[in-house]
């Protein structure tokens, strides 16, 4: 039991084959994911109700506050996790995962209270006004209040499982639910079925949760005498090293979910003073540009645990060619990506919804979004290592740097240039400026390591 069998994937299988096992079934994960949630924009697009769009595009901040708990508890327990097993403290593995499994489950429980007991002043900060309150109402009740928990735990786990390069499973639990999101979403979404809109597309994601978390219980019920992964109240506890090492790098990813749910939420008051149709356009160019965020972000979760194992293990040379490998493969595809999205855009919105106006809102948008593409690509690989080995602080930096000290500022200063229009290039504005940064940071971070010193 000591000797997990997913060693020789850390230590001696080739690069290439470790990365693609590690990243791929996570990167499928991801994009199951994406479109899962463009399954929720596509078929309430499809009752052809502006309104009903924009609910699901106000509601969205706080379904990104839900990763402010999944990288506290995810992010930070498989950091800690994968760190433990290159250092072969394998006790430490299981009280991190305890430590991760019952916090969560906590967090979300607090979370559906809180968003019931204060509704309508968080409708009101969301931006939804007399014509959206009831649809984003409606949908917030069946994603939040009731699916906080079950939409908390099934990403926490998933990240623990992939922690010890289980990414296979993992990837399956993520996917059974979006799988059946997507299946469920036109039968209570659409008049031939429920006919419940934005209502009805909350409650599909709600229960598509809910089979994910059954999927992890039952997998780790039947690997339980060969994982590390370990969910029993015993092994919780609030031992001091344990929960340093896991806030350490998941506080610093919490607060950056957070400034993002900050810059989201300044995005869609601006938007929202231009009407529904302008709010629906930025919700669905939003989705389709998460396409490829997903996939950068796929890769640069996938490694993680490979970059947590060798840098604890203290094989510099087998991390840094990791990281090197999976740079070479995804800055040219994302590269590529927003080439096409830039070309495409008009045909891009146009499938999601079929009205004049919001594909040419949503054109312009897209092509705003998707030139910070690369540069995003970069940035996401370099935090990836930043909280791969232990450098909360350095992740937190870049979250600040990215969203106060430049994305924010920057919507409100192209806003006033170029009303509406311009909110679309702040991402790019402040990426642009960290793919500098990042590659600093990491010719920094890899000069001292091969040194031999400590970060």
């Amino acid at each position: 039991m000591e000797q997990n069998q997913n060693t020789a994937l850390f230590e001696e299988i080739p690069i290439p084959r470790a990365v693609a096992k590690l990243a791929i079934p996570t990167i499928l994960s991801s994009l199951v994911m994406v479109i899962y949630n463009m399954a929720d924009t596509y078929f309430v697009g499809m009752v052809n109700d502006p309104v009903q769009n924009a609910a699901v595009a106000l509601a969205g901040p706080v379904l990104l506050a839900f990763n402010a708990v999944n990288n506290l508890f995810g992010v930070g327990s498989s950091s800690m996790m994968s760190r433990a097993l290159g250092s072969k403290d394998y006790e430490t593995v299981r009280r991190s995962s305890a430590f991760g499994f019952y916090c969560s489950l906590l967090s979300g429980g607090v979370f559906s209270l809180l968003c019931f007991l204060f509704r309508g002043p968080l409708l009101a900060l969301l931006g939804a006004d007399a014509s959206t309150v009831a649809a984003t109402s409606e949908y917030l009740k069946w994603t939040v209040i009731c699916g906080a928990a079950p939409a908390i735990l099934n990403v926490v786990m998933a990240y623990m499982v992939r922690s010890e390069g289980a990414s296979f499973h993992a990837s399956v639990g993520t996917m059974s639910g979006c799988m059946l999101n997507i299946i469920l979403d036109p039968i209570f979404i659409l008049p031939w079925g429920f006919n419940m809109g934005a209502a009805g597309a909350g409650l599909a994601t709600f229960l598509s949760n809910c089979v994910a978390c059954l999927y992890f219980f039952v997998l780790l019920y039947v690997r339980r005498k060969t994982t590390f992964v370990c969910v029993q109240p015993k092994k919780f506890s609030l031992q001091r090293g344990i929960i340093l090492g896991i806030c350490g790098v998941g506080i610093p990813a919490s607060i950056q979910n957070l400034l993002n749910v900050t810059g989201m939420t300044i995005l869609n008051n601006f938007t929202s003073s231009y009407g529904a149709d302008a709010v629906a356009a930025m919700g669905i160019t939003q989705k389709i540009n998460m396409v490829p965020m997903q996939v950068a972000l796929g890769f640069s979760q996938g490694i993680m645990p490979l970059i947590s194992y060798n840098y604890a293990s203290g094989n510099i040379k087998r991390m840094k060619e990791s990281l090197v490998f999976v740079a070479k493969i995804t800055l040219p595809f994302i590269a590529l990506v927003s080439l096409g999205y830039y070309l495409g855009a008009g045909s891009l919105i146009g499938a999601f919804m079929n009205n004049e106006n919001i594909i040419a809102y949503g054109s312009s948008f897209l092509r705003g979004f998707c030139l910070g593409l690369p540069f995003l690509c970069m940035d996401f690989l370099a935090v990836g290592v930043f909280q791969a080995i232990g450098l909360g602080k350095a992740a937190l930096l870049f979250a600040i740097l990215r969203k106060v000290a430049l994305e924010i500022p920057s919507l409100y200063v192209l806003n006033y240039l170029f009303p509406l229009y311009g909110l679309a290039y702040a991402q790019f504005t402040s990426e642009f400026v960290l793919a500098i940064a990042a590659v600093m940071m990491l010719v920094w971070i890899f000069g001292k390591l091969q040194k031999g010193e400590r970060i």
